[in-house]
């Protein structure tokens, strides 16, 4: 196994360089830079803006080099941890991506628990109980939730819930709290809130673990052994929990890696939507601006994640299956 990990770490090393260039090099596509845009927006307000001013604000930013000589410059930087400085917020982006993280994680961490602590129970009784009325109505609303983009959900929700009970869901914060600082009764506030967007963001996911999971674990209680092991007179709880279900959670498994850049992307556009503080919509910023710096910092930082979570799934997956093995 040992040989199995370091010769995957190496991998990683040619996979992160590639998706290094391919991502600064898609965020210089589009026509202009962040100076273009930043030109517009003081142009909206009224401000004229000279020629020499251009070249200044060019040379500030350094956008008066050539895109090699930046991407090395950033490149070089990423190996001692220094993700370079942000042109949109005029500070490292360590910082900038820093004080979003927090909160980031804990939306993200609520959906991944609340999504595995519904979809696991409902998709072993499903299919242990399928045909039934049950089965029927958590297909029926399964179907919804696949259906329905998150998005959509979360307008529902804020317009039922301020027309019945006269109270707004968005942000993850009451005003109060907004501008304090960290504290216990800030932390119970933020527990209040954070439930109804762990609850959007985890909807779709949930409908669809629970159809895999039904399927799968189908599949496994009409094979032979399980027959078997029931004719033989085999506790019906334990015939289903030793071995069916071990086998068919192997879908749910291979989806941690998933998991993992995801927890800090965070539902880009249910926090637009929901006017959370999250990483979400300043990568959406980033991208719109085409803040190179950051915008392709927080690439290669969900790029990283992705591979290390897929080894992760790799791994869980051969430890709850004697049938894989590392190669």
């Amino acid at each position: 196994m040992q040989r199995y990990i370091l010769f995957r770490c190496l991998y990683l090393i040619p996979v992160l360089l590639v998706v290094s260039i391919l991502s600064f090099v898609i965020i210089e596509l589009p026509p202009g830079d962040f100076l273009t845009s930043r030109i517009m927006a003081l142009q909206q307000q009224g401000e004229k803006v000279t020629e020499e001013q251009v070249e200044m604000l060019r040379q500030r930013y350094g956008l008066d080099k050539p895109v090699v000589q930046r991407y090395v410059k950033w490149v070089s930087g990423l190996a001692t941890g220094d993700l370079g400085r942000s042109l949109l917020y005029n500070r490292p982006v360590t910082s900038v991506i820093g004080e979003r993280l927090l909160l980031t994680v804990a939306v993200s961490v609520c959906s991944i628990l609340l999504t595995w602590l519904i979809a696991i129970p409902v998709g072993i009784y499903s299919a242990t109980r399928q045909y039934s009325v049950l089965d029927y109505s958590f297909t029926f609303v399964g179907f919804i939730g696949l259906a329905t983009p998150p998005f959509l959900i979360a307008l529902l929700l804020m317009v039922v819930v301020h027309s019945v009970f006269d109270f707004t869901i968005t942000g993850l914060f009451s005003e109060q709290y907004l501008s304090e600082p960290w504290s216990f009764a800030k932390f119970i506030d933020m527990l209040k809130h954070v439930w109804v967007p762990a609850l959007i963001i985890g909807a779709a996911g949930t409908a669809g673990l629970i159809r895999v999971l039904r399927g799968c674990l189908l599949d496994e209680l009409r094979k032979q052994y399980v027959i078997t092991a029931r004719a033989k007179g085999l506790g019906e709880r334990r015939l289903v929990f030793k071995y069916p279900v071990r086998l068919a959670i192997n879908p749910l498994l291979s989806t941690v890696g998933w998991m993992l850049p995801g927890v800090i992307s965070g539902e880009v556009i249910v926090a637009i939507v929901l006017n959370m503080p999250t990483t979400g919509p300043m990568l959406f910023e980033a991208l719109k601006n085409q803040d190179m710096y950051l915008a392709g910092s927080f690439i290669m930082i969900l790029s990283v994640l992705t591979v290390i979570g897929t080894l992760i799934s790799d791994l869980l997956l051969a430890w709850s299956d004697p049938r894989i093995r590392y190669e």
